[in-house]
Parts: structure tokens; C-alpha cells; sequence
């Protein structure tokens, strides 16, 4: 008999990665290799007149849009191709890159950055939603500075508003967070054989390869990606290698040497994108017994310079709105606005954190209003299946938010403590309820990715998995070899998988988006199945899978209709708090989540995700504050910029409830994201709850409590 498949194994990587023996890019060198240094704008906004190189050293080299190869273009080919390589004109935000500087010694190159003179003609930037949106200085893109304005209706919003007896007004915030990975950006990139060779801490090795293929007029056949160890990235290496590997790519094809470009923290927090700061606001119509008749939801997200992957993350900030709650008559509009900060880019949620977030504090807020005991009042909106979602597509899995509520607040005594806490007491529980869509927004799956999936039995009766898939601390390592040795009955060790290279292994998309286990977990299975069909174990033999779309799911992409994503997971967090009332600095008592994500692969990755994702979320809501100061950020190292300790947090509580969903390997649907999406709005009720007062932005810091006291 098998083995049930949740049932934990050791982690492939657990020995070489706690032992210190993996090797990450830093770790790496070439024979020959210069490092690499960007050269970067100081003003926020204005036009480059001149750039005054510093003398430069034998060995030294300093590369920029002059040596952009002949056909090639100066453009970074993203979703969008707006970003340029090298910024020789227009500069949108301060740390743009002019150029990379290259040479044998690092130090040397530091020096000689701090030489570099460049003139510019300044223009007045736009830092904020509000100045972006008012097109200070002058539009930065288009006519109205939008990378996205959507418009989605659900119901009859303006018949529901014409009944209403009374109208609440919100408005909700959240601000930029750094992902703070453990290993900073890094790449080396060499030019070998014929090709353009990138060595890259990526999450998405196809990326890179279409990304810079353009700017030094090679096909794509002409360039490999190899992924190396990578130390985490929580969607912060899923455009911004682009950015590195452009520069690179210009760098190798003219030196004929690798250079490797490894950024220092402080560079590092100082000039990569973070996630996306919003402001979301509501005006919700409620009868004459309070119930929700309807909402009108205007939810905006700072984009920063550059589009990047600001249009997608807006779907999700929108799709989330409404949380899991069916509200009947839903009005939203949801805008990417363009400002002259750091683009801001992917992060773990990818906007549906920024729209829960606000969801759930507006349903707290309506709740205290009308005098109704929150839980109580979300409950009564709990969506079910066969409930219509924001854009009018369907819920087609069972919802057991109401088994996982009466399991996760039993355990946490919620209901005790709700009543012993009194407002303002200076203790305080609460509760955030929340889903996650599995996999691409929309068609992304079946019209931009379509996934390819190759298992390759061996002679030596060993198989391998081959995917661009990357493992970055999440456990792909383990997952993916433990879905192919059950469908093959093989033990894990009988599987490899490796780091993948873009010219062994076929695209299955990047590594985001909760698609990984749910979506490209279920290709291996079924290529493994295919597998064990036609091999006996003693010959070389390959089998493989494509994506298909779960035959119910309906969408238009033009109108942003349908079933934005084939199925959701769910779940739900309790936060219990302790708020000095001298200091205001907040303490954490406890922590309760309940999980339901279809089928564990393995209970121990699982319930890791679930800590580290709870975890992440209580410092986005509590610790980590990020201001921009003359379109700069301020704290830009890890003594001013601070994230949760093991002393900051209690022991999380965790548990999983079974609901497979049949097309995820052996029941599994997505599970890396939604444990990021309700601490936060958890946390945030909790604490004001203990401190007597309405929070509607966070990091919810004791410097804020204070204004919220007037102290």
C-alpha cells in the first residue's frame, strides 16, 4: 500500500543547505570574469544632458546605450517594453540605470562609481497615488499617467445604491514592503560556444531569455539560462533579473568576458521593486436592518516608473476586493498609477494581499458601526459554491469556511477572548477570513504559457523531472520528485531533479502565482503516469504532459469576465494582541491559521509555508515601515528597515483541512501566497480592538497608535 503522499519526507535540500555547503552566484566565479557595477541616475525625473565618464584604469570598462549591438534595441522586452536598458534621455525615477561599469577588482569599481558626473535638465517628479493621479509635472505615461483603469460590475449597484437607507464611506491603505530575501540580487553572464550564457538567481529563467534577446539581436535559440541555488525571492526575482541580465547581456557581448554582478544589501532594498502601496476606497450601501445592499470600490495602486507587471497585479488587487464574501451589487475601478519612484513589482500575493487587507478592515469597520459582532457579521456574506465572484464568474468548489471557523475558533478561544477584551482594554483578538486564485489571472494559463512538462526514465531505472520551475526555499526540490516517484512507484531518491537550464528543459512557466504544485505539479503527475506506461525501467524513455484548462472554466479577457481562476484555496487567521499603554508597542500572544489548499503534498513543507508566509504578513502589518523621502527610501538597510525575529512572534498555530481538488496533483491547489493575504488585516483588527480606535493603513506602528490617540 502506498503511502499517503502528505506524509512528510526530508527535504533533498535540507543537509547541503543547513549544513552551508550549497553554492549561491556569490559562491561562483569564472576564469577570466570581471564584476559588474550599475551606474545609476541620482534625480527622480528630468532628461540626462551629459554623462562625464571618470578615467578609467586598464581593465576597466564602462558600458552603456552607445554599445547597444548593431539591430539591437534599447529596450527591455518584459509584458511591456517600456523600460529601457540604459537610460541615455528621459529619466523616470532616481537609480535608473546609465550604465554598468566593469572591471577585475570590486573596490575599484566603487571608487570610480562615486567619479561618474552626469547633468541633467530636472522636471518635477510625482511621488504619491494622489500626485500621480493629478499628473504633477506633467503626465509621465500617456495622457493620464495610467498604466490600467478597469471597470468591473457585478448586479445592479445603481438600483441597490437608490434603495439604500444609509451609505458608509472608507478608506483603506497599505504601503510598500522590501522582500528582504536572504540572498541579495545576483548574476553572472558569459559568452561561450556561440552563446550568451546567463548564471542567474531568477524565478523564471524563460524570462530572462526573451527579455534580452532583443537588445543584442539574438535568437532566442542563442541564449541559456542556467539556474543556480537560489536564497529566496518572493516575486523580487521575477522581472527585476531582467534588469540585471539586459545590462549584462550588452556588457558580455562586447568585453568577450563574464562578468558577474552581485548587489550589496543596502543596493539591494535602495533599487529593486517592492510591493505595490494602495489605497482602496468604499462606499457601501446598507438597508434599514444594515444589511450589505451594495458596493462602490476605487482601488489604486502606485505602479512607480515602468509598467512592469502593474496591470496583472491590479487584477488581483480587484478580483480580491470583495474577499470571500458574495456581495450582490459590486461596483469597482482599479487603477495602476504611474509615479516617479522604483517600479513597483511582484511580491507573494501579488495584489491580493493590498485587496483583502482592505476588504477585511472595511468589513470590521461595518461591523462596528452597525454594533453586530464582527465574525458574525462577515459569516453572514460567506460566499458558498455556485456563489458569483467580482466578475461574475462561479465558485465551483465546496467552501468550508464554516467547518475551519468553528475548528480554528475553538482552539484559539475566540469567542472568550472577544468577550473578556473590552475596546481599548489594551488586549485584543481578531480574526481575517480569505482566498487565493490558483495559477495565472484570466487566460494567462491557456493563451500566454500553455506548459510543457517532460519525465525521462532512465537505464538505470532512476527518472527525471525536467521544468523550468525553480526551488527558492519553497520546496519544489521535494514536492515535484515526491508527485513523480508516487505516480511512477519509485522511492524520492530514485528522482532527479535538478536546477533547471533553458536548453535541456521545456517552458512550464515561471515560479509564481501559487501555479507551481497545483498547476505544474499536476503535468509531472500526469507525464510520470504516462511514463509507467511505456517504461520498464532499463532503457531511456520520455514521456510528457501540456497544460490543459479544467473544461468549466469561461473567461474573457477583454471584458475581464468569467472565472478569473479555475479554483481558490482558503483560509482563515486569528491574532491575539497586548498594546502598552505607555509605549503603544505592541506585543503578539498568539497566532492561529486553518488552511484548506486541496491536498498536502507534504504536511511539513506545508505548515513551514504557513509560518514563514503568517509571519511575513505580520511584519507587513506591524514592523516594516518604508517612507520615501525625496524619491529615495529611507531605510535602506537592515538596521533601519526592520523584519519579524523568532522573539517578535509566538509559535503559530496551524492546521490543514482536506478538500482535493481534481485537477491538482492528487487533489493539490496553491498554497505559497494565500498564506501571505489575511495576517495582516488579523493583526490589524486586533490591535484595534486593544487600543480603542479605527486602524485603516498599516504598518499599524506605536508612532501611529499615538496620532490615532491624539497623543
Amino acid at each position: 500500500m502506498k503511502q499517503d503522499i502528505s506524509s512528510p519526507v526530508r527535504r533533498v535540500d535540507a543537509y547541503e543547505k543547513a549544513g552551508g555547503y550549497a553554492q549561491y552566484i556569490a559562491d561562483l566565479s569564472w576564469d577570466n570574469m570581471l564584476h559588474g557595477k550599475l551606474i545609476r541616475t541620482t534625480v527622480n525625473r528630468g532628461r540626462i544632458i551629459s554623462i562625464t565618464v571618470p578615467e578609467l584604469p586598464e581593465g576597466y570598462h564602462f558600458i552603456s546605450a552607445d554599445d547597444i549591438p548593431e539591430g539591437g534595441e534599447n529596450r527591455i522586452h518584459m509584458i511591456k517594453s517600456d523600460w529601457p536598458v540604459f537610460t541615455n534621455d528621459e529619466v523616470r525615477f532616481c537609480g535608473q540605470t546609465v550604465g554598468i561599469l566593469a572591471g577585475p577588482d570590486r573596490q575599484v569599481l566603487h571608487e570610480l562609481s562615486g567619479a561618474f558626473s552626469i547633468t541633467y535638465e530636472e522636471s518635477l517628479p510625482a511621488f504619491t497615488i494622489e500626485e500621480g493621479l493629478a499628473c504633477a509635472g506633467g503626465a509621465l505615461h500617456g495622457e493620464d499617467n495610467l498604466f490600467a483603469d478597469y471597470n468591473l460590475v457585478k448586479g445592479d449597484p445603481d438600483g441597490a445604491f437608490a434603495k439604500a437607507s444609509r451609505v458608509i464611506e472608507d478608506e483603506i491603505q497599505t504601503g510598500f514592503q522590501e522582500h528582504i530575501y536572504m540572498e541579495p540580487q545576483g548574476m553572472t553572464a558569459e559568452f561561450t560556444d556561440g552563446k550568451l550564457v546567463f548564471h542567474a538567481s531568477c524565478q523564471c529563467p524563460f524570462y530572462i531569455r526573451k527579455a534580452v534577446a532583443p537588445s543584442v539581436n539574438l535568437d532566442l535559440d542563442d541564449i541559456i539560462v542556467n539556474q543556480v541555488t537560489t536564497g529566496g525571492a518572493f516575486g523580487g526575482k521575477e522581472h527585476f533579473p531582467d534588469i540585471i541580465a539586459s545590462a549584462l547581456a550588452v556588457a558580455v557581448m562586447k568585453l568577450k568576458q563574464p562578468v558577474q554582478v552581485i548587489f550589496e544589501r543596502r543596493e539591494d532594498i535602495s533599487w529593486t521593486p517592492k510591493r505595490h502601496p494602495s489605497q482602496v476606497l468604499f462606499k457601501t450601501a446598507l438597508d434599514d436592518q444594515g444589511n450589505i445592499l451594495a458596493m462602490d470600490i476605487d482601488a489604486r495602486i502606485n505602479a512607480g516608473a515602468f509598467e512592469s507587471c502593474s496591470p496583472i497585479v491590479l487584477q488581483r488587487t480587484i478580483y480580491s476586493a470583495n474577499s470571500v464574501y458574495d456581495i450582490p451589487n459590486v461596483r469597482i475601478r482599479g487603477r495602476a498609477v504611474a509615479t516617479s519612484t522604483v517600479p513597483s513589482d511582484a511580491f507573494r500575493g501579488f495584489g491580493a494581499p493590498q485587496g483583502i487587507f482592505a476588504a477585511e478592515m472595511h468589513m470590521t469597520h461595518l461591523a462596528r458601526e452597525l454594533g453586530v459582532e464582527e465574525s458574525a457579521f462577515k459569516r453572514k456574506y460567506f460566499t458558498s459554491k455556485g456563489g458569483r465572484t467580482i466578475t461574475n464568474g462561479t465558485i465551483h468548489e465546496d467552501v468550508l469556511l464554516e467547518q475551519m471557523w468553528k475548528r480554528v475558533s475553538g482552539v484559539s478561544g475566540y469567542y472568550e477572548k472577544a468577550g473578556q477584551f473590552a475596546p481599548g482594554s489594551g488586549k485584543g483578538i481578531g480574526t481575517a477570513f480569505y482566498l487565493h486564485g490558483g495559477g495565472f489571472t484570466g487566460d494567462g494559463e491557456q493563451a500566454l504559457i500553455n506548459a510543457r512538462v517532460k519525465v525521462q526514465g532512465r537505464p538505470d531505472g532512476r527518472a527525471e523531472i525536467l521544468l523550468s520551475n525553480v526551488e527558492m526555499g519553497q520546496g519544489l526540490l521535494t514536492t515535484f520528485r515526491k508527485i513523480a516517484a508516487h505516480a511512477l512507484d519509485l522511492d524520492v531518491s530514485q528522482i532527479i531533479f535538478e536546477n533547471p537550464a533553458t536548453s535541456r528543459v521545456p517552458d512550464s512557466g515561471p515560479t509564481v502565482a501559487s501555479r507551481s504544485v497545483m498547476v505544474v505539479g499536476r503535468l509531472v503527475q500526469k507525464a510520470s503516469e504516462r511514463l509507467k506506461e511505456i517504461w520498464d525501467g532499463t532503457q531511456e524513455q520520455t514521456a510528457e504532459a501540456v497544460y490543459e484548462h479544467p473544461p468549466w472554466v469561461t473567461w474573457d479577457q477583454k471584458t475581464m469576465q468569467g472565472d478569473a481562476y479555475p479554483a481558490y484555496s482558503w483560509g482563515i487567521c486569528v491574532v491575539e494582541v497586548e498594546v502598552d499603554p505607555a509605549s503603544f508597542e505592541v506585543e503578539i500572544q498568539g497566532v492561529w491559521t486553518i488552511h484548506e489548499i486541496g491536498k498536502a503534498i507534504d504536511e511539513t513543507i506545508v505548515h513551514g509555508q504557513v509560518i514563514g508566509g503568517v509571519v511575513q504578513a505580520l511584519g507587513y502589518a506591524s514592523l516594516e515601515n518604508m517612507e520615501l523621502k525625496d524619491g529615495r527610501f529611507y531605510q535602506n538597510t537592515m538596521a533601519d528597515y526592520i523584519i519579524p525575529t523568532t522573539l517578535d512572534v509566538p509559535q503559530v498555530h496551524s492546521e490543514l483541512v482536506e478538500n482535493p481538488y481534481e485537477y491538482g496533483p492528487y487533489g493539490a491547489k496553491g498554497l505559497g501566497e494565500l498564506v501571505f493575504d489575511g495576517a495582516a488585516a488579523a493583526y490589524a483588527d486586533a490591535v484595534q480592538r486593544a487600543a480603542g480606535c479605527t486602524i485603516d493603513r498599516i504598518p499599524v506602528t506605536p508612532e501611529y497608535l499615538m496620532e490615532l490617540k491624539d497623543l
